[in-house]
């Protein structure tokens, strides 16, 4: 085997696994620190939404299920057994469990009914409304914790909770 001399590929290996370090930490930094919005209810129910979810947030990343009528069951106390497993592994895997407010003000969910923790989330306000003051992203009784920091998935919560 050939020794290194100067000039040699040694400075040029050098450089190459100190750009791929940088790199590479660099696209660690930069990964998102929360995972996105999933909506059961929408053509997917509980269990593929939840499903889909964890598989897309591995390693205990954060993030939020919102589950419409009737997918909502498996946010119940009573919910049955498999969906209650469900629930459970999303509740440790990190996830966020929402519900639409307009859904317990029409009276679709009680939330008295479900598990601790469920998050009741409000759409946009009414036109003309001073409840969400202009460029605040979140109500001034709301808990930002609870609900996406990325934009898109916050307007798009907003959105289908309204």
């Amino acid at each position: 085997m050939r020794a290194f001399t100067r000039g040699s590929l040694l400075p040029k290996l050098l450089r190459t696994i100190a750009l791929g370090w940088v790199a590479a930490s660099w696209s660690v930094q930069a990964a998102p620190a929360q995972g996105g919005l999933y909506i059961a209810g929408a053509g997917f129910s509980f269990t593929t939404a939840a499903k889909r979810a964890m598989s897309q947030n591995p390693g205990g990343r954060r993030f939020f299920l919102l589950s419409l009528p009737p997918e909502t069951a498996a946010l119940g106390q009573g919910a049955q057994a498999a969906l209650s497993n469900v629930r459970q592994r999303v509740v440790a895997a990190n996830g966020v469990l929402l519900v639409c407010q307009r859904d317990v003000e029409q009276g679709r969910i009680n939330l008295a009914d479900l598990v601790p923790g469920v998050v009741a989330v409000r759409g946009w306000p009414a036109a003309g409304s001073n409840e969400l003051q202009h460029g605040q992203r979140y109500f001034a009784d709301e808990i930002s914790a609870n609900l996406p920091a990325d934009n898109v998935a916050l307007r798009q919560l907003r959105s289908t909770c309204s």
